[in-house]
């Protein structure tokens, strides 16, 4: 079996898939960061519910957004995605840790997979890393 070599137009697609792959979880986590540093009743509550003091969603919001700063620009964008990874596997535990329900417990799983799938289809070092067997 002969590997394929990727054409100019293929890997212009593959790049394109993965800016919109990794797109899609970029938005949802900027809206995240911005409501725990704008901190509107719900997001307060929220907190709260999940045993953590409403004072910290500032400290959360800069966090993520600073990890998403670093997935978003190119040089560094395999670093956020490690940071990203640990800041939803702390929702995941915090999630399992209450007892929420299995939507809830595997959204940020979700993330997670989408920001890494953007990443392996926009990066080629990190294809060429981690080759997928057809």
């Amino acid at each position: 079996m002969q590997a394929s070599i990727p054409t100019a137009s293929n890997a212009k697609t593959t790049r394109l898939a993965g800016a919109i792959t990794s797109g899609l979880p970029a938005l949802f986590l900027l809206f995240d960061g911005a409501m725990k540093l704008v901190q509107p009743a719900p997001v307060s509550e929220a907190m709260v519910r999940l045993g953590y003091p409403a004072s910290l969603s500032p400290v959360l919001g800069v966090i993520l957004l600073a990890c998403l700063g670093l997935y978003l620009f190119p040089r560094t964008a395999v670093l956020g995605a490690i940071l990203l990874t640990g800041y939803l596997g702390g929702a995941v535990t915090t999630h399992l840790r209450i007892g929420d329900g299995l939507f809830t417990l595997l959204f940020p799983v979700i993330v997670g997979a989408l920001v890494w799938g953007g990443l392996f289809l926009r990066d080629e070092r990190l294809r060429a890393l981690l080759p997928l067997r057809g």
